[in-house]
């Protein structure tokens, strides 16, 4: 890889630019991301998966387990036959847009191969745990309701077609990079992508059967606590490893992630409490999911001031935004994908611009740019992200229904995904 590309790639990750010319093996640094590869993949699997197992109901507990699980496994491979080199690999003149093919297969990796001053096989790993969280956490807008067939062929063209270019656009030195976007750790990448994924997928799926007159309470709340605070533990390895450096850069992330986390439930929590007159479990891990997707894009540019103002406002905004979204306009978007993820992540991004400059205790804006300039390049960095995640995702659910049909049926919903489509049962009946 050319000098000039790795320094693109290090400015999209946004870690210091003398790394770019690095050409020795830090080790404190590979250890740290060798962790914070487990980390993020732990937040997938078993976190998300039980987080939302625990959250659907009885009948359809499997479907989810085996949607997480086997979202893993494609993705996986699908990021080692091409999509990772068409996001880092030096796309030439299509840069800006695309990047290249000669890291499809990993033709030339070997141990002695590095990105910066780690490893390429470990960069090459990170990365691939965040390919894989960011389509599985799709799964929660349309539980219950869609084909396994349908999810396999929609994750695998997602990633394809809609995370690989805008992933590459922000950190593989597309032409957002270049406009400056600050996108620490995915809240544009991963959490506004998702979330509008999401929205979509429940308007073109439709609501559930019985949606929204009868009740579809969690069947196992220990289960989504449980996956709730696998997630948090695994965040520091998304948030803090976002650094790339075992340094205090990394350990301000960890702060500020843990912060906005707290932050973030106990606003949730305290809203709820206030509304409805007790406090709920369901409330409390809501909020801090709210919280990590809303501090994820700030990690590494805020303080911990700015850390806790945005976990608050993580809390109210994203809390009114999921009543908004089931009670008002009453989409059946079945997890609450969008309105914790996607409106976490756009309020998070925005507020990057905001909390990153020094003057309000962040680590400092670009030379030259004003708070409403970042805000500004935010802004448009949300706005094309959504934009293309809802015109493809639709496309693509619009296909995949014309070819095989999304939904299983009414009678087999009733029945559950669980003996439908997998023959099995989460729980022997005693």
């Amino acid at each position: 890889m050319a000098l000039t590309t790795t320094k693109k790639l290090i400015s999209g990750l946004l870690l210091l630019p003398e790394l770019a010319s690095a050409n020795q093996l830090n080790q404190a640094n590979t250890a740290w991301v060798l962790t914070s590869t487990a980390l993020v993949l732990f937040m997938t699997i078993p976190g998300l998966s039980l987080f939302y197992a625990g959250l659907v109901r009885s009948k359809n507990v499997l479907s989810v387990l085996m949607q997480c699980f086997t979202i893993t496994c494609m993705v996986s491979i699908l990021w080692l036959a091409g999509v990772y080199s068409f996001i880092f690999a030096d796309g030439g003149e299509l840069q800006k847009f695309i990047g290249g093919t000669s890291k499809a297969f990993l033709p030339d990796i070997n141990t002695t191969v590095l990105i910066g001053d780690i490893p390429e096989t470990v960069y090459f790993m990170f990365q691939m745990t965040f390919a894989i969280i960011t389509p599985a956490l799709i799964v929660g807008a349309f539980a219950e309701r869609m084909k396994f067939s349908a999810m396999l062929w929609f994750s695998g063209l997602w990633l394809i077609i809609v995370y690989l270019p805008v992933c590459h656009w922000i950190w593989g030195g597309g032409w957002l990079a270049d406009l400056g976007v600050m996108d620490f750790a995915g809240g544009i990448v991963i959490h506004v992508n998702a979330g509008v994924a999401a929205l979509v997928a429940a308007l073109v799926l439709g609501k559930r059967k019985g949606f929204p007159t009868t009740a579809m309470p969690p069947h196992n709340m220990t289960m989504v606590v449980t996956g709730a605070g696998m997630l948090w533990v695994g965040w520091f390895g998304f948030n803090a490893g976002s650094a790339l450096t075992a340094d205090g850069r990394a350990g301000m992330a960890m702060l500020v992630t843990h912060i906005g986390a707290a932050s973030g439930a106990l606003t949730w929590m305290f809203i709820e409490w206030q509304r409805f007159g007790k406090p709920s479990v369901l409330g409390i891990v809501t909020g801090m999911v709210a919280g990590l997707g809303t501090i994820t894009p700030a990690s590494g540019f805020v303080g911990p001031a700015g850390a806790l103002v945005m976990g608050i406002t993580a809390g109210v905004v994203c809390f009114y935004a999921t009543q908004y979204i089931k009670r008002t306009l009453k989409i059946d978007d079945s997890l609450d994908v969008f309105p914790v993820h996607g409106v976490g992540g756009i309020a998070g991004s925005l507020l990057t611009g905001v909390f990153a400059a020094g003057s309000l205790g962040g680590l400092g804006l670009a030379d030259g740019v004003s708070i409403m300039d970042q805000v500004g390049v935010q802004a448009l960095a949300v706005f094309v992200t959504a934009a293309w995640s809802a015109l493809f995702s639709f496309l693509i659910l619009k296909l995949l229904d014309k070819w095989i049909g999304l939904r299983v049926t009414a009678d087999e919903e009733v029945q559950g995904l669980d003996t439908v489509l997998h023959e099995e049962t989460g729980y022997l009946d005693l």
